[in-house]
């Protein structure tokens, strides 16, 4: 089975390929030729995994790149969109994780920043700075992932050519960063269950518990579901 992770990140694209099954080869948007940026416009989590697999569905299923679905037999394109929900806050940053550092009540109040790694600690920054004086330090990770199928005329197509699952890991935000493992917010976030961040659990550890595992696990459920 091929599948093409909508994605370049590649934190993303390694947790990914360590959790998927056996069997399951699992491309990056590189690996495709796919070098577009995609606009995440969408209001939900929902929305924006729909849109970023949608549009590279579209672009393996065009005329221009059927040689390229021909040659890599390429089953089905996923999309993971991603949020850190913390309760205190009403959810936020939500929709907004990836560069929460720049919004203020909504608008843009930073220049952004091009390193991956500072963009990751300038969000860690912000929720330290929303949080600071408060106890309520509740909070989830929730991913939700869209599956569409490429196959013409599969089963799989006729029967439910898109499906969304979700996957959600509670905790709680930490007063301060611990660990240097992992990536985003993961030096920040303690899971139910444990005393240590994402950044300080083993990935072996934190790929058998996260959201994008338990995301990851109801796709193989569905692919197993549809007979991919």
């Amino acid at each position: 089975m091929v599948l093409v992770f909508a994605s370049n990140n590649a934190h993303k694209l390694s947790e990914v390929r360590e959790i998927m099954p056996a069997g399951v080869e699992v491309l990056s948007l590189r690996d495709i030729g796919f070098t577009a940026d995609i606009e995440e416009t969408g209001a939900t989590l929902e929305e924006n995994s729909r849109i970023k697999a949608a549009t590279v569905a579209a672009f393996i299923n065009d005329r221009m790149s059927a040689s390229l679905n021909d040659e890599m037999m390429i089953d089905g394109v996923f999309a993971d969109d991603t949020g850190l929900e913390i309760d205190a806050l009403g959810g936020k940053p939500g929709v907004y994780t990836a560069r929460w550092y720049r919004l203020n009540d909504g608008m843009s109040a930073a220049a952004p920043l091009n390193d991956e790694m500072m963009i990751f600690a300038a969000n860690r920054r912000k929720a330290l700075r929303e949080l600071d004086g408060k106890s309520e330090r509740g909070a989830q990770f929730r991913t939700v992932i869209t599956l569409i199928d490429v196959r013409p005329a599969s089963p799989a197509r006729r029967e439910k050519s898109e499906i969304q699952v979700e996957g959600i890991v509670r905790g709680r935000i930490a007063t301060e960063e611990y660990g240097e493992g992992g990536f985003g917010y993961d030096p920040l976030f303690i899971p139910e269950g444990y005393d240590k961040t994402f950044g300080e659990l083993p990935a072996e550890v934190k790929n058998g518990i996260s959201h994008r595992a338990r995301a990851l696990a109801k796709l193989v459920d569905v692919l197993k579901m549809y007979d991919y």
